[in-house]
C-alpha cells in the first residue's frame, strides 16, 4: 500500500513539474517588462512612486499617425482610433484658435465674446461621449492667459489657472445607476484650475504634476525676437445678407511643417484622476496675447494653451512582428513574436489592444502550410502552446522544384479567349457611359470609366439623376469613413448638451453669470473645424430647423475646401438661399430625420455629468455645480442617416460625396420635452473609399461583388487596403492544397497585375493570364517517403513468394 501512494505522490509532482515547465521555452522579452511595470502600479501606490515608474518608453506606441503620411499610404485598421484620437485634438485646437480670435470679427465693445465655462466643459463632455475610444479630454491653459465672460465685471481679466477636463468614470457602483452595469456614459468634469494658491502640487504648470508632459509639448510658449512665427489660416465668409468678409486667423503649425501640429505623449499613469495608463494627442492653441490693449503692436500671437485628447493604452494594438520594410520603428515590442523564423513570417492583426498573439505567421516564400491547415498560424495559439507544440508544429513545408517567373508572353489562342468572353460576358458586351451602370451584371472597368470621368467640366453633359449612385457603389462607407461620422456626433452631442443643460436666464449667487446663447461665430467655428480637422472631410454643415438658433429664422453655416492640401477654407450661411425650393431645410437628409425623431426620442443615448467648478474667479477650490449631477440625451451612430453617393453638378463641392448627417436635440420652449433641432451633417469623397471586389453573401450591397478575376479551382480572393476606387484591390491566395509555383518575393497574385492581365486578353494581345493559377501542392516534388518504399517492397516480396510456391 505504501509502494502505491508513492507511485502516486511521484506521478502527481511529475505531472506538476510538466505543468510548471510547459512555457519555459518562452524567454523573457520586452513584452514581460513593459507589463510587470504596468501590472505594478495602480490607484494606491502611484502617489508614493517615483516619476519614473508612471511612465513606459515613448517607443511602447509604434506607428504613430503622421499628418503628413495620412493621405500617401493607408492606415492601418488598428490605428484608425488614434488617427481619430489626433484628427480631433487637431479639430479643437482650430476651433478654439478661431474663436479666440474671432473678435476682430465683430465690433469693439467693453465686453467679451468668449465663451463662457459651460461652453468649455461641455465642449471636452462631447470629446468624449462621442467615442468609446477617447477616455479623457481636457485644454489647458497657460498662467493668466483665459479670459472669461462668466463672472461680472471681469472684462479683460483673466484666470490665474484655467483647465476644463472631462474623463470617462466607471459608473459601476454608482448610485444613480440601479442596474449595477457600467454604462460608460457618466462623465467627471473638473477645472483643474480651481485650487487653493498655497498648494503649488496641485499646479498643472509644474513639471510634476501628474507626469505633465502633455502641458510642456508646447507651454511655454516663450516668443524669441519675431513674434510672426504663428501659422495662419484664412476663411472667406459670406454671411447670410450676401456680405463678405476674409477672416484670417493663427493657428496650430501646418501639415508641411516640422514639427507638425500634434504631438503624442508617452504612456503615462493618470494618478488620482481616472488611474488609468494614458496616450495622449497634444495640439497647441494660439490667441492675440495681450488682449484689449488699444495698442496692435504690442499685441502678439502665442499659443496660450492646449488641447489634450487622451486614450486608453490597454486599448492600442502592440505590433509584435520584427521590423523591415512598411514595418519600421521605433517599436518596444518588435521581434517578439513567436514565429519559426525558418519557414514563416509575421503579419501583425488587430483587435488585440496590450496582450500577445495579435499576428499570424504566413508561410515564406518558397514554402506552404501543410495539407491538414487552412489559414495562417494563429499568434494567439503559438504563445498559448506547450514546448512539445511548438517544436513539433508551426512549421510550413519547402516547396519543391519551384519554377521562374514566365518572361515572355503569347496572345492567347482563341479558343481560350472565347472561354474568357463567355464566361466573363459582360466584357463581350457592354454599354458604356452611365448606362454601365445600369447593367444585370457590371462591367467594372466600363463603370469606373464613367465615374472617375465625371468633373466639373463633363457633369453638365449628364442629366442629375446619372449624377445619383445607389447605395452599392459606396459599400462599407459607413466603416471606412466611421471617424468622420464620429466627428459630425461630436458636434450634435455638444450642441444637445448644451441646448439641455446651460439654461441663459439662470441666476446664479455671487458674480458668476450663466453662458449666453449659442452664437453665430461660435457655430460657423465648430462647423469650420470640422474641416479643418480631418483631411477626409470636404465639407461640414450645421444646419438650424426654422425659428431654432437665436433670433434667427433660419441658421446653417457650410464650410467647404476646394483643394485637398490648403490654408484657405470657405464658409456660407446657408440661410441666404430663401427661395421656396433652394432652402436647406427641404434637402431629403434633413426632412428626413426631422420625421423621424418627430415625436419618439426614447431611443437616444442619456449621458449623466458631474460637473466640479471653480469656487470663484481665482479658483481657491472646486464645487459642485448646482445641479450635480446633471445629463442630457443624444444621438449616436445609428440614429445618424447615411446618403447614397451624388455628384452635385451645382454644388460649392463638386465631387462624388458621401454625405452622413446626424440630429442634434434641445428642450422646447416650456422645458417640457425634447424636441429637434437641427443636424450636423459632413461630406466625403466616394473616391477615397476602397472597393471590395472579393465574393461576399448575397444579402451585402456591393456593387463591384465578385467581379475579382482569380482563378477560384486553385485561389481565393483577399482584399487589400488603400488602393481606392480602382480595380485590383486585392490579392490571389492559394487554396488549401494548392502552392504559389513561382521563385518570388510573394505568395499570392496581386490583383492589379491580374486584373491588367485580363484586359489583354479581352483585348487580343500578349498575356500571361493563363499562369496566374495556383499549382496542386507536393504534385512537382521529388521526393518519395521513406515508409511508402518498404511497404511496396514488402508487398511484392510477398506476392513474389506466392507466385513461386504455385
Amino acid at each position: 500500500m505504501g509502494l502505491l501512494w508513492r507511485s502516486y505522490g511521484l506521478f502527481a509532482v511529475l505531472t506538476l513539474m510538466g505543468v510548471l515547465a510547459q512555457y519555459e521555452w518562452q524567454p523573457k522579452d520586452a513584452f514581460d517588462e513593459i507589463k510587470v511595470r504596468f501590472d505594478k502600479v495602480n490607484g494606491d501606490n502611484c502617489p508614493i512612486l517615483p516619476p519614473r515608474d508612471l511612465t513606459l518608453p515613448e517607443d511602447s506606441v509604434s506607428h504613430l499617425p503622421d499628418i503628413k503620411d495620412v493621405n500617401i499610404n493607408p492606415v492601418f485598421p488598428n490605428r484608425t482610433a488614434l488617427l481619430h484620437l489626433h484628427n480631433m485634438a487637431l479639430s479643437r485646437a482650430f476651433f478654439w484658435s478661431y474663436i479666440l480670435q474671432s473678435r476682430f470679427i465683430r465690433p469693439a465693445i467693453n465686453d467679451t465674446y468668449d465663451p463662457g465655462m459651460m461652453y468649455y466643459f461641455l465642449s471636452t463632455v462631447a470629446d468624449v461621449s462621442s467615442n468609446r475610444h477617447i477616455n479623457a479630454s481636457a485644454i489647458y491653459f497657460a498662467p493668466n492667459s483665459s479670459f472669461s465672460s462668466s463672472y461680472r465685471g471681469f472684462f479683460n481679466k483673466t484666470f490665474p489657472r484655467f483647465a476644463p477636463r472631462t474623463y470617462r468614470e466607471d459608473d459601476f457602483n454608482d448610485p444613480i445607476h440601479l442596474q449595477k452595469i457600467s454604462t460608460l456614459n457618466t462623465f467627471y468634469v473638473r477645472d483643474l484650475g480651481a485650487f487653493p494658491p498655497d498648494s503649488a502640487l496641485h499646479d498643472y504648470t509644474i513639471k510634476n504634476y501628474h507626469i505633465n508632459e502633455w502641458y510642456n509639448l508646447w507651454l511655454p510658449d516663450n516668443v524669441d525676437k519675431r513674434h510672426d512665427t504663428k501659422t495662419t489660416y484664412q476663411v472667406e465668409i459670406r454671411y447670410a445678407n450676401n456680405t463678405n468678409e476674409t477672416f484670417t486667423f493663427h493657428g496650430p503649425p501646418g501639415a508641411d511643417e516640422n514639427p507638425g501640429p500634434v504631438k503624442f505623449t508617452k504612456p503615462y499613469f493618470d494618478c488620482r484622476r481616472s488611474n488609468k495608463w494614458l496616450v495622449a494627442a497634444v495640439t497647441p492653441i494660439a490667441d492675440i496675447y495681450p488682449r484689449h490693449t488699444q495698442f496692435r503692436h504690442i499685441e502678439y500671437p502665442t499659443y496660450t494653451a492646449v488641447s489634450v485628447l487622451e486614450m486608453d493604452f490597454e486599448r492600442i494594438d502592440i505590433n509584435q512582428c520584427p521590423k523591415g520594410e512598411g514595418n519600421k520603428g521605433p517599436n518596444i515590442f518588435a521581434d517578439t513574436a513567436r514565429c519559426k523564423k525558418e519557414t514563416t513570417e509575421c503579419e501583425p492583426i488587430d483587435g488585440w489592444g496590450f496582450r500577445r498573439g495579435g499576428y499570424q505567421c504566413r508561410c515564406k516564400p518558397g514554402y506552404r502550410l501543410p495539407g491538414v491547415v487552412r489559414r495562417p498560424y494563429l499568434g494567439e495559439i503559438l504563445e498559448r502552446a506547450s514546448d512539445e507544440q511548438f517544436y513539433n508544429g508551426f512549421d510550413c513545408m519547402k516547396i519543391g522544384w519551384v519554377q521562374k517567373v514566365p518572361i515572355k508572353w503569347f496572345r492567347a489562342p482563341t479558343y481560350v479567349r472565347e472561354q474568357y468572353l463567355n464566361r466573363y460576358y459582360e466584357y463581350k458586351n457592354f454599354t458604356t457611359g452611365p448606362s454601365s451602370l445600369h447593367s444585370h451584371k457590371l462591367n467594372i472597368n466600363e463603370v469606373l470609366k464613367f465615374i472617375l470621368g465625371v468633373n466639373a467640366r463633363s457633369c453638365k453633359n449628364y442629366h442629375p439623376q446619372d449624377l445619383m449612385l445607389t447605395g452599392e457603389f459606396a459599400y462599407e462607407a459607413q466603416k471606412q469613413f466611421e471617424n468622420e461620422a464620429k466627428m459630425a456626433i461630436r458636434l450634435a452631442n455638444f450642441i444637445s448638451a448644451f441646448l439641455q443643460i446651460s439654461d441663459p436666464s439662470e441666476v446664479y449667487s455671487g458674480k458668476r453669470v450663466a453662458d449666453k446663447p449659442l452664437t453665430e461665430d461660435q457655430m460657423m467655428g465648430e462647423t469650420l473645424a470640422l474641416v479643418l480637422g480631418n483631411t477626409r472631410i470636404w465639407s461640414a454643415t450645421t444646419l438650424w430647423d426654422r425659428r431654432k438658433f437665436p433670433n434667427r429664422t433660419l441658421f446653417g453655416p457650410y464650410a467647404y475646401k476646394r483643394e485637398l492640401n490648403t490654408r484657405k477654407f470657405n464658409l456660407e450661411d446657408l440661410a441666404r438661399y430663401n427661395k421656396t425650393g433652394e432652402e436647406y431645410i427641404d434637402k431629403p437628409f434633413f426632412r428626413l430625420l426631422k420625421q423621424r425623431w418627430a415625436t419618439n426620442f426614447d431611443s437616444l443615448e442619456k449621458y449623466y455629468l458631474k460637473i466640479r467648478l471653480r469656487h470663484n474667479e481665482t479658483g481657491e477650490y472646486a464645487q459642485r455645480y448646482e445641479h450635480f449631477p446633471n445629463f442630457y440625451h443624444a444621438a449616436t451612430m445609428d440614429h445618424g442617416y447615411w446618403t447614397t453617393p451624388e455628384f452635385d453638378c451645382k454644388g460649392y463641392v463638386k465631387k462624388w460625396l458621401i454625405t452622413y448627417a446626424v440630429p442634434f436635440f434641445g428642450w422646447d420652449s416650456l422645458k417640457v420635452k425634447l424636441e429637434f433641432k437641427g443636424v450636423v451633417a459632413v461630406s466625403m469623397n466616394m473616391l477615397q473609399l476602397d472597393i471590395n471586389q472579393c465574393p461576399d453573401d448575397y444579402y451585402e450591397p456591393n456593387a463591384f461583388k465578385n467581379t475579382h478575376k482569380c482563378d477560384e479551382k486553385s485561389s481565393y480572393c483577399v482584399p487589400i487596403l488603400g488602393r481606392g476606387y480602382e480595380t485590383g484591390g486585392y490579392k490571389c491566395e492559394c487554396l488549401q492544397g494548392f502552392e504559389y509555383p513561382y521563385e518570388d518575393l510573394i505568395t499570392y497574385y496581386d490583383g492589379q497585375l491580374v486584373e491588367a492581365e485580363f484586359e489583354n486578353i479581352v483585348n487580343d494581345k500578349e498575356s500571361r493570364f493563363e499562369t496566374f493559377k495556383c499549382r496542386l501542392a507536393g504534385a512537382a516534388a521529388l521526393q518519395v517517403q521513406f515508409t511508402i518504399v518498404v511497404f511496396v517492397s514488402l508487398f511484392g516480396w510477398i506476392l513474389l513468394r506466392r507466385n513461386l510456391q504455385c
